[in-house]
């Protein structure tokens, strides 16, 4: 490769850099939710001593989003513990008490406030809205990132498709949210284990279940300090990890965390082909120079 050639691929490449800079992770939750209008966050308080395993929130959800109806009469469904798919956005689990009383987890997306899948996302197709759901759009590269960002293994990609994307619960913020209703399986819960409002209220009426019943609950709200607060939070009568949830996650919010690493994927993920290139470019002239 002569200088003129060599300079030109290196140019290629400090463009590919300069681009890689502007796709930064997304850094819109890197500053307190709800400071930036006058929109306060909306949450969902979910009550697990109330559920009663029905799976009517199942049936709500795959009926709103156009997803496979689930078979409400499998009993045996239960006999392993269950994650969201990208055709089932909320699952609920069955775990049982040392006396083998039932206790029924729905789970879902918790719309972190801090959500490590948006800053994980190079071109910001994983994003929160300013009034909380965390939702995806087109504008996907695939790459993935925002699955292995996410603390509770959410997003899940459409593998078995030639037009892939990202799916998960996305708080029925479209059809029906953004409308003044409920979310689908709040609405279609005949136990009402779901309380929907706003974050702040939420998180007081936990306080006022666990308050009013202290002996009935353990005394934690999961998704209240948890990597930032999530915008669906849940009380219960045993601890969290008796449940299935994961109790290492300290409450610094995960962007804090992998800020300084994900700058550095989106600029090595291009820098990286170009070097190739030019390696491969130089290569076959020297092959041709022969």
């Amino acid at each position: 490769m002569d200088r003129r050639k060599f300079l030109k691929v290196l140019a290629t490449g400090a463009s590919g850099l300069a681009f890689g800079n502007a796709l930064k992770p997304n850094e819109l939750q890197a500053s307190a939710p709800g400071k930036q209008s006058d929109k306060e966050l909306l949450g969902v308080l979910v009550d697990t001593t109330r559920c009663i395993g029905c799976r009517s929130c199942e049936a709500a959800c795959a009926d709103i989003n156009g997803l496979p109806e689930p078979n409400l009469d499998d009993e045996q469904i239960f006999e392993k513990r269950r994650t969201t798919s990208e055709t089932q956005y909320t699952v609920v689990n069955r775990y049982l008490k040392e006396d083998e009383t039932e206790i029924f987890v729905k789970t879902q997306c918790m719309h972190c406030n801090y959500p490590g899948c948006a800053s994980a996302c190079l071109v910001k197709a994983m994003h929160k809205l300013e009034e909380g759901p965390v939702n995806w759009e087109t504008n996907c590269i695939g790459c993935r990132y925002c699955m292995v960002a996410c603390p509770f293994d959410i997003p899940k990609f459409e593998y078995n498709t030639p037009t892939p994307k990202i799916q998960k619960c996305t708080f029925c913020w479209e059809t029906r949210v953004s409308k003044g209703e409920k979310p689908a399986c709040v609405e279609a819960c005949p136990a009402d284990v779901m309380f929907f409002g706003t974050r702040k209220e939420v998180i007081e009426e936990a306080k006022s279940r666990i308050y009013q019943a202290p002996d009935d609950f353990y005394h934690h709200i999961y998704g209240e300090q948890e990597v930032g607060g999530t915008s669906w939070v849940y009380i219960a009568a045993v601890p969290f990890e008796q449940l299935g949830f994961r109790t290492d996650l300290g409450t610094t919010p995960y962007p804090k965390l992998s800020k300084g690493f994900l700058t550095n994927i989106a600029v090595i993920d291009l820098l990286v082909p170009t070097l190739l290139l030019g390696i491969s470019y130089a290569a076959k002239n020297k092959k041709n120079d022969k």
